[in-house]
């Protein structure tokens, strides 16, 4: 079976590279792509939308906003990390993480739901909530995000402990060979 890419789309990165969104689909349909995720973190909501809005319009794979709840009448899913959970059950005046998905699963039935992880912990923490899939990272070190966590050679055990389907993220090549993955994660390295 060839390897599900997840691609990530870091509009930052395509401005500094000067690849236009209708570019970075042509690249896309050379893949075996299932999900694009849509990172956005300077751009007014505006443009984010038109940009979400000309994806969905000019391909059929699924588009995951990230962290950005907002926007996700515009996408087929909602990726968030740790932080941006929390925040996410401030914004519901939620609680508990656990109950803040169950409340969007149940308000947003056909949409995907995916969140970042990086260690046991939060994997096993992550097996409790209704999912559709994990990030897990980072692999290696990336130039488009910070990262505080290098997964590594751990990355094939901590993907074996999820209940989820595991996306690695995090400096990830279309190279990579990594056990128990279900998607490999990959940005800067499908634009080379």
């Amino acid at each position: 079976m060839p390897k599900q890419i997840y691609a990530l789309c870091d509009f930052e990165t395509l401005v500094k590279r000067q690849i236009s969104l209708k570019t970075y689909l042509e690249i896309c349909s050379q893949y075996n792509i299932v999900y694009i995720q849509y990172r956005d973190k300077n751009s007014s909501l505006e443009i984010q939308k038109q940009n979400l809005l000309f994806l969905k319009e000019h391909t059929n794979i699924p588009i995951i906003i990230n962290d950005n709840l907002e926007l996700l009448q515009y996408a087929d899913g909602l990726h968030f990390g740790q932080e941006d959970l929390d925040t996410l059950c401030e914004k519901l005046n939620i609680d508990s993480r656990q109950t803040a998905i169950k409340f969007l699963k149940k308000k947003y039935q056909n949409k995907v739901f995916g969140l970042s992880t990086h260690n046991e912990t939060e994997i096993l923490e992550a097996n409790g909530y209704n999912l559709d899939y994990i990030g897990l990272g980072a692999y290696r070190t990336t130039q488009t995000k910070d990262v505080d966590t290098i997964v590594g050679d751990k990355m094939s055990y901590l993907a074996k402990i999820s209940n989820h389907p595991v996306g690695a993220i995090g400096g990830v090549t279309l190279n990579d060979k990594i056990e128990n993955i279900t998607y490999y994660v990959i940005g800067s390295d499908l634009l080379k």
